[in-house]
């Protein structure tokens, strides 16, 4: 059913149709129309002939004619001309366009006569009360029509309210769902009034004056669905445009009324023009009807509920203004090149940032949170990794607006694309170059926004946790690998590319650009060999799978973790800190360190008189103990155990272990290892060995001089060798 604001705004707009229409009629009624004041004996065909001219079609043939055969005197601009004189010329031809407009201004009484006069003359077999009552009764009569089709639809729009917004494919569904039932309202309306209206035998003027205002009641009707199709003032969850329940219901209103507005003023215009009104008198009517678009524009800029009010949005808001009131100057002024040039300067960039923020919202990943839901979270709708269908749309839309603007422009700049094409002079082809060039640039950057959307997504998708060891983290992590590369390699190649079909649109040869770059290459090949040979070897490591991000890798002096690398060398962040940039021309061998399995080697030292069976036991119970532990055992291949005698010392009998981990766990492990079996071998009297001077004597020797000397002959056993003295 039609909502309550909807039935207030027809009612103000046909008081007021009604009101304008009566308050016409005592100045009309100085100068009565009456069959009785016809002079008797005038032949019937002068009666038709004053009936074919009084018919408005024929009169606005008539006007055409005289128009075209006495063309206003305009300045001639010719093109060649100097900046000056084509500014000097525009500017004469705005100020005789206002001294027209002003010298209309006293006839306008007049003009506002006779038109009155002939509309009561063609209406005096119906009158206004008629005209008014069938333009309203058809418009309720649409809005009957649009309340039985709003019925029928009752069960599906219950299944939409009670549908799940959840997923991508289920918000789709349900906008194209609200669309249909949109459009199916305003089919419904059309049908019961423009529709009703139709068939039926009606006086000229009067078609046009009821079908003029039904199609204006229509097209206030289009901008009701469309806007509650966006904005969705009352149910949040199938906004499309990411504001606020309080910005919805403004913006939906102002939109209503905007359109209201346009669409009955432009319908007026054009029945003025029926009835005879000169040109200037109807731009005047026009220009005073647009004070109402700009003081609605200017009410909506500083009265629109702001998420922010922030000095910086006060300055914003007075600049919009400003141009607001500017584009209604220079619409006065006719300068309607300039006009168009800064509607589209200011209409262009909002558009294409709304579009954007809508197709993000509506397309948004699963889990991101609705920010129609909250205030706060309005401006960070944008979610982190769109999809490629929205990137598609986005882009693809970006792209028609632009195009369509420059369409749009030299259709009002009067240059003619078709006749364009044909000409071949420096000035056409500089034109045609750029315009091609526009397309070019914006396929380019849908191509390259849909392929690094792609990567980014297949890259966020590699960073989902798996088994370290299965196939899949390893294809993981090769894809982290290659595709950074691949997507600066397709990016080099489509500005390449871009940049060689901008200048073959241009008129420019690009055959010897292409043979010179090929001889240019050459001789920067001679010239920096190390930068091919850093480039190939960097290939070849890819295609070898020698290393990963991730992965800790020793070349020469140089190791570390690879953070990232480049077409010409790799970066390895020491595990002490210090970042290595290395080329991979000299990188040579490499040991990675992080692939599959290591085994790690502990060795101890125990006295000689120690029991090697009971140590081997030790160990390996040790060894259990290890596997056994939660926190080491996922990383524990192979669990510690002895391999035997590795060798005799001078003081100790060196023991062997060994263990498999995985890359990089080895170090905790022993850490633990070292610590278990120090615990164990006290446990059970095993001695770690260590150096020690022991010195043989009789009991004469125990006085406390001999065990000084004695003492001081051990220091000097251990001490190292004087060093010799200089030559």
């Amino acid at each position: 059913m039609v909502n309550g604001h909807t039935n207030r705004l027809y009612a103000v707009i046909l008081f007021a149709l009604a009101f304008l229409l009566a308050a016409a009629g005592p100045v009309i009624a100085q100068q009565p129309v009456s069959p009785d004041s016809v002079e008797a004996g005038i032949p019937p065909q002068v009666h038709q002939l004053i009936d074919l001219l009084d018919d408005p079609a024929v009169r606005t043939w008539m006007d055409q004619q005289r128009a075209a055969r006495n063309p206003p005197q305009t300045t001639p601009v010719d093109p060649q001309a100097t900046l000056s004189t084509f500014t000097a010329a525009r500017v004469a031809l705005v100020r005789q366009h206002l001294q027209s407009l002003i010298a209309a201004l006293p006839n306008l009484p007049g003009e506002f006569r006779q038109t009155s006069s002939v509309l009561l003359g063609e209406l005096r077999d119906w009158g206004l009360i008629t005209v008014v009552l069938l333009t309203t009764g058809f418009a309720l009569l649409g809005v009957g029509f649009e309340w039985l089709f709003w019925h029928a639809t009752a069960r599906v729009r219950a299944r939409l309210y009670d549908s799940k917004l959840a997923t991508i494919g289920e918000r789709l569904r349900g906008v194209t769902t609200r669309f249909a039932v949109g459009l199916g309202q305003v089919i419904a309306f059309a049908l019961g009034s423009i529709g009703a209206f139709l068939p039926f035998e009606w006086p000229p003027l009067l078609r046009n004056i009821v079908l003029g205002y039904l199609v204006a009641f229509l097209f206030l009707r289009l901008s009701l669905v469309i806007g509650r199709f966006l904005l969705a003032p009352k149910v949040e969850r199938f906004r499309i445009i990411p504001v606020t329940t309080l910005q919805a219901r403004f913006w939906y209103l102002r939109l209503a009324l905007f359109v209201g507005w346009y669409a009955f003023g432009y319908i007026t215009l054009e029945q003025f023009s029926l009835l005879g009104a000169s040109r200037e008198a109807r731009q005047i009517l026009a220009y005073t009807l647009g004070l109402g678009l700009l003081g609605i524009g200017l009410e909506s800029i500083w009265r629109s509920p702001r998420v922010s009010d922030d000095p910086p949005s006060r300055i914003g808001i007075w600049l919009l203004s400003a141009c607001f009131a500017a584009l209604w100057l220079l619409w006065v002024a006719g300068a309607m090149p300039l006009f168009w040039l800064v509607t589209i300067a200011i209409a262009l960039p909002m558009t294409i940032r709304l579009t954007q923020r809508s197709v993000n919202h509506i397309l948004r990943p699963p889990g991101i949170a609705d920010p129609a839901a909250s205030p706060d979270s309005v401006t960070n709708a944008v979610p982190n990794s769109p999809s490629l269908l929205a990137v598609g749309l986005e882009r693809g839309a970006r792209a028609t607006m632009i195009i369509a603007a420059a369409i749009l422009l030299s259709y009002v700049w009067g240059i003619d694309l078709i006749e364009l094409s044909s000409r071949d002079t420096l000035s056409t082809r500089l034109l045609r170059g750029a315009l091609s060039a526009i397309v070019i640039v914006l396929i380019a950057d849908f191509a390259w926004h849909l392929i690094r959307a792609a990567i980014d997504r297949k890259l966020t998708q590699t960073l989902d946790p798996a088994d370290p060891d299965s196939e899949q983290a390893r294809r993981q992590s090769r894809l982290r690998t290659l595709l950074p590369i691949l997507r600066n390699v397709l990016f080099i190649v489509l500005i390449v590319m871009a940049g060689l079909m901008t200048l073959s649109a241009m008129g420019i040869e690009i055959g010897p650009l292409i043979a010179g770059a090929g001889v240019i290459g050459v001789a920067i090949g001679f010239g920096a060999q190390t930068l091919g040979k850093d480039i190939i070897s960097g290939m070849f490591y890819l295609l070898d799978d020698a290393f990963r991000i991730g992965e800790y890798i020793q070349s020469g002096s140089y190791r570390g973790t690879v953070e990232s690398f480049s077409l010409r060398s790799i970066k390895l962040r020491h595990h002490r800190g210090p970042l290595y940039t290395v080329p991979f021309g000299s990188l040579g061998a490499v040991q990675n360190m992080s692939r599959d399995w290591v085994i790690d080697k502990l060795t101890v030292s125990v006295t000689y008189d120690t029991d090697l069976a009971a140590v081997k036991k030790i160990i390996k119970r040790v060894g259990a103990e290890l596997a056994a532990d939660a926190e080491f055992a996922p990383q524990i291949i192979e669990t510690l155990k002895m391999q035997g005698v590795e060798q005799f010392g001078d003081f100790a009998v060196q023991i062997r272990m060994k263990m498999m981990t995985k890359p990089g766990e080895q170090f905790v492990i022993r850490r633990r290892a070292y610590a278990l079996i120090k615990s164990a071998f006290e446990n059970n009297g095993i001695k770690f060995a260590f150096p020690t001077v022991h010195v043989a004597g009789g009991p004469t020797n125990d006085s406390p001089a001999v065990q000084a000397a004695v003492g001081h002959k051990g220091l000097e056993l251990v001490k190292p060798p004087p060093a010799p003295p200089p030559a």
